[in-house]
């Protein structure tokens, strides 16, 4: 299927792009993602598959792209099953300092 991604068409397959990042490490999830396989940057990915500069593109062009394909693609990063691999829990000044009440500045 052709896709235009920054003004350059290219011919992207929904079995060539999984071939293509198969041996791609993801980098870490801040933004735009998309699942093939594991959950990759949406701009991280279309850097290997277009071989293009990530300045040279948004994370729209690439995230319209996987979509069409029938990729699953995410707005914003989420925290792990279980909790593993997300955000710290939020600790208050006085948890830190060992404390249970207010902390007096």
């Amino acid at each position: 299927m052709r896709h235009v991604i920054a003004r350059y068409p290219f011919d992207l397959t929904r079995t060539g792009v999984p071939a293509l990042m198969k041996d791609v490490r993801p980098e870490l999830v801040t933004g735009a993602s998309v699942t093939i396989g594991r959950r990759h940057p949406v701009k991280q990915m279309d850097q290997v598959i277009t071989r293009q500069d990530p300045r040279d593109f948004t994370a729209g062009d690439a995230t319209r792209a996987m979509t069409r394909l029938g990729f699953t693609c995410h707005d914003r990063p989420g925290a792990a099953p279980g909790g593993v691999g997300g955000p710290a829990p939020f600790r208050t000044a006085s948890a830190l300092l060992g404390g249970t009440g207010p902390v007096a500045v």
